[in-house]
């Protein structure tokens, strides 16, 4: 039998890795590192007005003023989700999903909690 090695023993401790304050935000908000947030969003084009209409753990259910051709959905998706979040428009932008529904919005330079707390007060007016 192999001697045992010598060295520090292990200590089990809580796993860090998941802070207590990862977990009350919803899985359709992913923190990309250093300083950006991945929104996944289901979009709903040709709607009257645009709105968030469900703030879920799957997606961010946002319908759109404007037709689903020619990228004018999109583009109408990415000014609302900037003016709903108060930041610039440059600042975000469709990470997956162009031609689909289901989308993954890139928004640079902000903070998770800042972007959930201002998508929480937007989605209970």
């Amino acid at each position: 039998m192999a001697p045992a090695k010598k060295g520090k023993a292990k200590v089990n401790l809580p796993d860090s890795t998941h802070s207590k304050s990862d977990t009350k935000f919803p899985s359709c908000l992913r923190l990309v590192p250093p300083s950006s947030v991945a929104i996944t969003i289901h979009a709903k084009p040709g709607a009257k007005s645009s709105s968030i209409t469900d703030f879920g753990d799957e997606a961010l259910g946002v319908q759109i003023d404007a037709p689903a051709k020619d990228g004018e959905a999109n583009a109408a998706l990415l000014d609302y989700i900037s003016s709903v979040l108060g930041v610039k428009r440059r600042q975000v932008s469709i990470g997956a999903g162009s031609k689909s529904r289901d989308k993954v919005v890139i928004v640079e330079e902000v903070v998770l909690q800042s972007v959930f707390d201002a998508l929480d007060k937007v989605s209970k007016c």
